[in-house]
């Protein structure tokens, strides 16, 4: 609920289609609804082409060559890990989508590397590079971008979703949308853990397609944890598959691992024993091309005089949650929309346990996700929004917040800060949040269920603060549905661990949905029976 903004004489704009995030998939889908004829406006919290997770960093994309033998390969290489969640004909739609936007990306002007002959060798992008075409072919096609823009609140009537509301930063100008459709792509929740490009990443969208009743799926897989070196921010937990990991005496941390082996690192780091790695399994004549691969991950060492393939190094775990989780806004059909009538989502924003199951697909699936779904999204909302005609035009539009906005001043400056370090306290740690028990879950819900409520009663000014206040709403009530649907889960699958529950359990082969603000509710979904992919 709010106060109106148009009386403000801030921004007020009309379009066919609102894309709410700047990222991959916000700049896909605003390419997608634009190629179909549809106005399209995409709001984004930081500058669009280089904020976000992807933006400063390259990553793998899940590309694969439509050969039926590699592409059964990769799907069933994802499929176990990931609790047998995933399902077939998404992962065939996404890798054929991926394959089709790589290319496209080329042709476009991407700077692939060439091989010998001259060919450009499609495979991985970097952010920068990739980032900053996207922002261009989308400005081309003719695409409204709001920078600096955080959207506070959904606009909706009993026909579904109509628009938004929110603040331009910069300026402290309220803008206002009214939109056939709206794409939410405003990427995941890192919990404000410091990983690289994550610091606008809190959850803000689940938060407002929540307030507009849409579900959550899969959020108890939302507990990635990236190894990072204690001294930097980037996760690009890869690369660690060349490392081995030393105690200080120099003796081999058994098991500890990039993949299977994350839980013996952070065992040992709560036991108050660091952790080291070097990364010296990596061949020596692939290290030149890991360098130019992810030239950033070795900036920190080179700063401090650190070569990883021969010295020692600190490291840690950081929290990347639904980021590199799997969890997220639930979709219920191949446009990924939500239940929700004019709402869409993509991306992190988006669940995608439709092709990695409860096991992250770090950067290469997330990447094939995003341009995807974007795609799938933008081209689906745009068709929405023409089927509304001349409906679209005068419709008595109120503002969804579960938070009062008001032009009124308030102190929410300190409570936001108080509100945000509560929620850490809970998600951080790994014996809460990593290593899962019912006692640990139902104290944190308790007490997040009660930062809930304060969250709820207090009142946010209209300013250029507002979005952070939202923030540390989003955390919020992403704690607690990752929290109830991980208290749900009585088994470990996928990433979900609970100690209490070690065994994955047959009879628990579902989807588990999430949604509700004040009260929280979970039930289950059926998921594809189909073992055998084809």
């Amino acid at each position: 609920m709010s106060e109106s903004l148009q009386s403000s004489g801030g921004m007020s704009l009309s379009a066919d289609v609102l894309i709410i995030g700047g990222g991959p998939a916000g700049t896909w889908a605003a390419l997608s609804a634009a190629n179909e004829g549809a106005k399209v406006v995409l709001a984004d919290k930081g500058y669009c082409g280089s904020s976000g997770a992807t933006a400063p960093s390259g990553t793998g994309v899940w590309y694969i060559q439509p050969d039926a033998e590699a592409r059964l390969e990769a799907k069933m290489s994802r499929y176990e890990l990931g609790g047998q969640l995933a399902e077939n004909a998404w992962m065939n739609r996404v890798l054929d989508k991926a394959y089709e936007r790589m290319h496209h990306l080329a042709e476009l002007g991407y700077p692939f590397p060439l091989d010998v002959s001259g060919k450009s060798v499609v495979r991985g992008l970097q952010g920068p590079e990739y980032m900053k075409l996207m922002r261009q072919l989308v400005l081309k096609a003719g695409v409204k971008i709001l920078d600096h823009s955080p959207a506070l609140e959904l606009l909706a009537d009993e026909h579904g979703v109509g628009g938004a509301r929110g603040i331009r930063t910069q300026t402290s100008e309220n803008w206002e949308v009214r939109a056939g459709a709206v794409v939410i792509a405003t990427g995941g929740c890192a919990f404000l853990s410091r990983a690289l490009g994550c610091n606008v990443l809190t959850g803000d969208g689940y938060l407002l397609a929540a307030e507009a009743g849409a579900e959550m799926s899969g959020m108890e897989f939302s507990n990635a944890y990236a190894i990072s070196p204690s001294f930097a921010s980037i996760t690009k937990t890869a690369y660690y598959r060349y490392a081995s990991f030393y105690y200080e005496d120099g003796s081999i941390v058994e098991g500890a691992g990039s993949q299977r082996g994350r839980s013996v690192i952070a065992r040992n780091l709560l036991q108050g024993r660091q952790v080291f790695a070097r990364l010296d399994q990596a061949p020596e004549e692939i290290r030149p091309r890991l360098r130019v691969g992810q030239t950033n991950f070795f900036l920190p060492f080179d700063r401090l005089g650190i070569d990883p393939f021969r010295d020692m190094f600190p490291v840690t775990l950081r929290l990347e949650g639904t980021v590199r989780g799997t969890g997220g806004i639930h979709i219920v059909n191949e446009d990924c929309g939500t239940a929700v009538p004019g709402l869409y989502a993509a991306g992190d924003a988006a669940t995608r346990e439709l092709i990695c199951g409860g096991f992250t697909g770090g950067g290469s699936h997330n990447a094939a996700w995003a341009m995807s779904s974007g795609s799938f999204s933008g081209k689906g909302a745009a068709a929405y929004a023409k089927s509304l005609g001349a409906r679209s035009s005068d419709r008595a539009l109120k503002g969804l917040s579960t938070s009062q906005l008001t032009r009124q001043e308030t102190s929410t400056g300190g409570k936001t800060g108080d509100i945000v370090e509560a929620v850490k306290v809970e998600v951080h740690p790994y014996d809460r949040n990593l290593f899962r028990t019912e006692q640990g879950l139902v104290s944190s819900l308790e007490r997040l269920d009660q930062l809930w409520k304060e969250v709820r009663a207090t009142p946010v000014t209209l300013d250029n603060r507002a979005y952070k206040f939202r923030e540390a709403a989003a955390m919020t009530a992403t704690a607690r549905w990752m929290y109830r649907s991980a208290r749900f889960r009585t088994e470990t699958r996928g990433m979900h661990k609970r100690v209490d529950y070690p065994s994955l359990d047959g009879s628990q082969r579902h989807r588990l949905i999430s949604g509700g603000l004040d009260e929280v509710n979970v039930r289950t979904e059926e998921v594809s029976k189909e073992v055998v992919l084809a």
